[in-house]
């Protein structure tokens, strides 16, 4: 199981939000590379980076600080705003080495499987849920789709990798949400689909809870890590030897 630290995007700073509400944010870093460059110092080779802004209006608007970010030679998984070929390409451009396709994945499935079709498992699918029910747009809508059901049919056309988030739990500092990944780890089993935790995340019991739920789930890759970090809550050195001591 990987560890993932987060680098949220909006208005050209590193910020975390709370439930994804775009007017509750807070402001850790004035600049995202100085979050990457403290996470690469920690140990971390893999990073998970949103482009808030870009997830609110649709089109990649961080691409130049996500360039500097993949310039540290960590691996960087993105999301938020892409919603064409042409941005998930400029994406990869820039030095992202996997994309996450969100809300054009539940608007539209064939999208993202076309994607993985061609590009293999450079392409994820980030589903993020409230009541087990899709939220697109930046969580600003939830749809009516069941996220589970849209994990097995894209895993099923051929999507590998998942980044499955409660909302409810995202940015609260409450804990994860271990029964909702477990259910999304089981549904997706069979399909081949792996899956990357997020969303509550507030402790290194959490870690290990994860930890335990992967020695149980061979398909689960990762954990999202995020205002846990910048709180203080979870000592990503710790939690990375926690995990280099469980594999």
């Amino acid at each position: 199981m990987k560890i993932y630290p987060a680098v949220d995007i909006k208005d050209g700073k590193c910020v975390r939000l709370r439930q994804g509400a775009a007017d509750a944010k807070t402001i850790y870093y004035e600049n995202p590379l100085d979050a990457a460059k403290a996470f690469l110092d920690t140990g971390s080779k893999n990073i998970h980076v949103v482009d808030l802004d870009g997830a609110f209006e649709g089109r990649l608007k961080n691409l130049e600080v996500i360039s500097s970010i993949a310039g540290l030679g960590m691996f960087v998984e993105l999301g938020g705003g892409m919603r064409d070929e042409s941005a998930v390409g400029a994406a990869f451009d820039a030095g992202v080495s996997r994309a996450i396709i969100g809300t054009k994945a539940c608007t539209n499935p064939e999208f993202a499987i076309d994607l993985a079709q061609k590009y293999g498992e450079k392409i994820a699918v980030g589903i993020d849920a409230r009541g087990g029910k899709v939220a697109i747009k930046g969580w600003v809508e939830v749809s009516d789709s069941d996220a589970y059901d849209l994990a097995v049919r894209l895993a099923n056309g051929g999507v590998k990798t998942f980044i499955y988030t409660d909302i409810d739990t995202d940015g609260m500092l409450t804990g994860v949400n271990v029964v909702a990944q477990k259910k999304m780890l089981e549904r997706l089993l069979p399909c081949g689909g792996r899956l990357i935790a997020s969303g509550g995340v507030a402790s290194i019991a959490d870690v290990r809870k994860l930890l335990a739920l992967a020695g149980e789930f061979e398909n689960l890759d990762g954990v999202i890590i995020g205002k846990a970090i910048y709180e203080k809550k979870i000592d990503l050195k710790e939690a990375l030897a926690s995990v280099e001591k469980w594999a």
